[in-house]
């Protein structure tokens, strides 16, 4: 049975969510699932925005017919080509022949490259182009590498509803109502939020920033993304957000303590230093890189504006869940922070100079303090060593 959300008068949710989905790109676990969204646009002409995953296929084409009531689908706006959005395209184009695809040059290509098809007919518009299906006018923004180089948003300039495809989006399935402010999105959402915007769209930072001076221009009320709420009040507060985002600057200031520990010796190690950050009046969070999924110890890096990398030496290198999170930093454009190191080691400790390289490469990255050894298990003088680094840290974040 169909289950569709109105959005306005003539503008209607028609979209679904999974919750049995265990891994977004077969890559980020998504507890909460995840929702496909797409909107019905009923106007002179019909205008339906993206398609969804095959997990809610069959829903969606039951509201898309139930939200026709009988009429024909003028229009699908193509934004963005990955699977999760378009993998319905064929299934909905042979109900809807007569339909026109509206969409990118890059898209265009993409959508031969998914699924050869002929007869369809498709309009390619860029940025500045409008379509118009009555009352609503669309203007096309371009939006490449947001995440991917086909993207398009499309913004009603009769309503300010922004259709931004990926951006703004979040893990998480939808229930009950679909709007951002009737589900407390800064309770409920926002940790999935960050969690999605730094390991699906973080390594694209200056290409969000591009999209975000466009927006500027635009009179946005609305956002409806293709994950998560949309949002039609306090736009101000998820904007302020982005941009905080996507120029690399930390979300809070305070420390998270990484660490990669064997035997449990370089993890008492960085609990001293956790306990001395926090004695020192300074907000710190702890994470044990083996115990804690990857996607979460990357958006808790981006989050916090001093970090600490506490690792074991394994096989003379760093020990593999910590050089696996430094690698994933590093593919996400990570920037702009604090940090301190500390090392284990029982015959020749490795780990503090190859963190040291890795961490080198990286943009705009300040140490506090020296480096600190432990042989093999902590002693009264590396203590206090990690004590005093710990008040290095609290220091500067406070701005002592």
């Amino acid at each position: 049975m169909h289950n569709i959300f109105p959005i306005s008068e003539d503008l209607f949710y028609v979209g679904g969510s999974d919750r049995r989905l265990s891994l977004f790109e077969n890559v980020y676990p998504v507890p909460r699932g995840v929702s496909y969204n797409s909107y019905l646009l009923l106007d002179d002409k019909t205008v339906l925005f993206d398609t969804v995953d095959p997990s809610v296929a069959d829903l969606y084409l039951e509201n898309v017919e139930a939200a026709l009531g009988g009429r024909p689908l003028d229009y699908l706006v193509v934004h963005h080509m990955e699977p999760d959005h378009s993998a319905t395209f064929l299934r909905l184009i042979k109900t809807y022949p007569a339909a026109v695809i509206v969409t990118s040059a890059k898209a265009a290509q993409m959508m031969q490259n998914f699924f050869p098809f002929g007869g369809a007919n498709v309009r390619v518009v860029k940025e500045g182009d409008v379509l118009t299906a009555g009352k609503h006018s669309f203007t096309f923004v371009a939006a490449p590498m947001v995440h991917w180089p086909e993207v398009l948003f499309s913004f009603d300039t009769l309503t300010g509803t922004l259709f931004s495809a990926d951006a703004f989006g979040t893990f998480g399935a939808l229930g009950g109502s679909i709007f951002a402010d009737n589900v407390n999105f800064m309770e409920e959402f926002l940790s999935d939020a960050r969690r999605y915007y730094f390991n699906i769209v973080g390594k694209y930072g200056a290409q969000v920033q591009a999209v975000l001076k466009k927006a500027a221009g635009l009179d946005v009320k609305m956002i409806c993304p293709l994950h998560g709420p949309v949002w039609r009040k306090d736009l101000g507060s998820y904007l302020a957000l982005y941009d905080t985002w996507s120029k690399y600057q930390p979300e809070e200031k305070g420390a998270v303590v990484f660490y990669g520990t064997i035997h449990g010796h370089t993890g008492n190690a960085a609990e001293i230093l956790a306990t001395a950050i926090a004695r020192n009046g300074a907000p710190v969070k702890v994470y044990d890189v083996s115990q804690t999924e990857l996607s979460l110890l990357v958006s808790e890096a981006f989050r916090y504006s001093h970090l600490a990398f506490v690792s074991a030496t394994y096989n003379n290198g760093i020990f593999l869940p910590m050089e696996q999170l430094l690698h994933d930093l590093a593919a996400h454009n990570f920037q702009n922070r604090k940090y301190a190191l500390v090392e284990n080691g029982s015959w020749s400790p490795q780990a503090g100079k190859l963190m040291q390289e890795l961490i080198g490469e990286w943009k705009g990255m300040a140490q506090i303090g020296e480096k600190v050894t432990v042989l093999s298990s902590v002693k009264e003088e590396q203590a206090e060593r990690l004590r005093s680094l710990g008040a290095q840290i609290a220091a500067d974040i406070l701005g002592r």
